[in-house]
């Protein structure tokens, strides 16, 4: 067998960095030539696979699971055989969180009183007549189905098409696929509310697969925006420019030596970084908003971390271009223990929210912005029809059919969409499963959920997944 030169063993990468004169060096000098070479933007627009209906996404999402049953599903039926053994004909092979078979017979009606609205005779509860107000301009979909029945899992499945993790996120798909129209942000930015961060955390958000500069950059309320991003008193504007530049060089050379993409990923970082500094700051303060606007959205105090106050940012956020914005608010999980009853907590949630969410509509309406921008109301999964326990006045998860409401970016206004069983426990026609929800919120977008792939370790990865998934026509103008 003919030996090989050592050389011959190297590969091209390890050929371009250890040549101290050739092309390696020539590409360096090149890049490092000017003081601040302005490489490519990951994060520049990019082309649709076909036109578009709209730009941007805001999803607010409740974390927990809000029931169905008490907001938008209403049932005679289930109030008349209040208290009742559902016919286990419903029950048979299905599985339920922190329930047995003793525990699956009693059918729980809702206390609430309903109302139907607007042209489309929507039923809406007593606990959201501000929703109640805006559904005429807005899709509600009774029938979502999910596969997974416990928070974290179904919270990653609702936000990634997956209950693994180091699946990439929604806005991370969008702003993937599309880029971002606006320089002096991130493309995808994370609003919280609530007591906590939701189950499940930053993966949820993450960008798996996908290069980091695609995940969700949460921001805060209070402080500075995001963590150590302002400039130590002692540091001029000067000084710290020198020291981006300097590291953009160290890293840039770097880049050359390796070819590893998360290098290009934290230059671009650190000059967002730079330019958040200002941008940033200046779209958390919204002094500049009239008292009429603050009014709408039910802001008391500017200043306090609240879900009214995120929705307000999520405007001023995509008005600047920012491709998704995702708020979360937690504590939606209503069982029937002291700290999760539902009767004593679903009320104040809804308060938390209600007004807010029907106000970032109207507002996004009024501004000429929601035709451009998709607007997504729910959580994660449902609740049951039954009680979680004999004599409980709290309600299981459930995935058979739950309710999620869409506004704006060529979605149909007007329309209630599918139809449940006299109990609200399954769909009786046009089911819509969460990768249902995917394909045409990407395909609102002008992208193909089939062809929005990447490949990493030898596999195809889709937010779709490989199972089927549709394009829900009915609810699109």
């Amino acid at each position: 067998m003919t030996s090989m030169h050592p050389l011959q063993h190297q590969t091209r990468r390890h050929f371009f960095s250890r040549c101290s004169v050739g092309l390696g060096s020539i590409a360096l000098s090149s890049l490092m030539a000017a003081p601040a070479p302005k490489m490519r933007n990951p994060l520049e627009p990019k082309k649709t696979h076909f036109p578009a209906k709209a730009k941007n996404v805001i999803f607010l999402f409740m974390a927990g699971g809000p029931s169905q049953l008490d907001l938008f599903e209403h049932k005679p039926q289930l109030t008349k055989l209040n208290g009742k053994p559902i016919p286990e004909s419903y029950t048979a092979g299905k599985r339920f969180a922190f329930m047995d078979s003793s525990h699956r017979s009693d059918l729980l009606a809702s206390r609430r009183s309903f109302k139907q609205y607007g042209q489309s005779g929507a039923w809406v509860s007593d606990l959201l007549p501000h929703t109640a107000s805006i559904v005429d301009d807005i899709s509600i979909v009774t029938t979502c189905k999910t596969d997974l029945f416990n928070h974290a899992p179904a919270k990653l499945y609702m936000n990634t098409g997956s209950g693994l993790f180091g699946r990439p996120s929604m806005g991370s798909w969008v702003t993937y696929g599309l880029g971002s129209e606006c320089e002096d942000l991130p493309g995808f930015v994370v609003l919280q509310s609530g007591p906590r961060g939701p189950r499940g955390g930053s993966v949820l958000w993450g960008s798996g697969v996908l290069p980091t500069t695609y995940q969700g950059v949460p921001l805060r309320n209070q402080g500075d925006p995001i963590v150590n991003l302002s400039t130590p008193s002692q540091i001029t504007p000067t000084q710290q420019r020198q020291v981006v530049d300097s590291v953009r060089e160290l890293n840039l050379k770097h880049l050359v030596e390796t070819g590893d993409d998360e290098i290009a990923t934290r230059i671009n970082a650190y000059e967002m970084a730079y330019r958040m500094q200002t941008s940033a700051p200046e779209l958390m303060d919204t002094s500049d908003e009239s008292q009429a606007t603050l009014d709408l959205y039910g802001i008391k105090d500017p200043k306090e971390t609240s879900f009214a106050r995120n929705c307000l940012l999520a405007r001023r956020l995509v008005e600047r271009g920012v491709r998704f914005v995702q708020l979360y608010d937690t504590n939606w999980d209503h069982h029937g223990g002291p700290t999760e009853n539902l009767e004593k907590h679903l009320p104040p949630k809804c308060l938390d929210i209600d007004q807010a969410s029907a106000a970032l509509v109207k507002d996004l309406k009024q501004r000429g912005l929601l035709d451009d921008t998709i607007v997504i109301w729910g959580g994660e999964f449902g609740r049951t029809p039954m009680g979680e326990v004999r004599e409980s006045t709290g309600r299981n998860h459930h995935i058979d059919a739950f309710t999620m409401w869409f506004a704006g970016g060529g979605f149909k206004r007007g329309t209630v969409y599918g139809q449940t069983d006299e109990f609200g426990f399954g769909p009786v026609e046009n089911p819509v499963h969460v990768h249902d929800i995917h394909a045409t919120l990407l395909h609102q977008l002008g992208l193909d959920h089939e062809r929005l792939s990447v490949r990493s370790q030898g596999l195809d990865f889709r937010l779709t997944g490989v199972d089927p998934a549709h394009v829900v026509k009915g609810i699109l103008a």
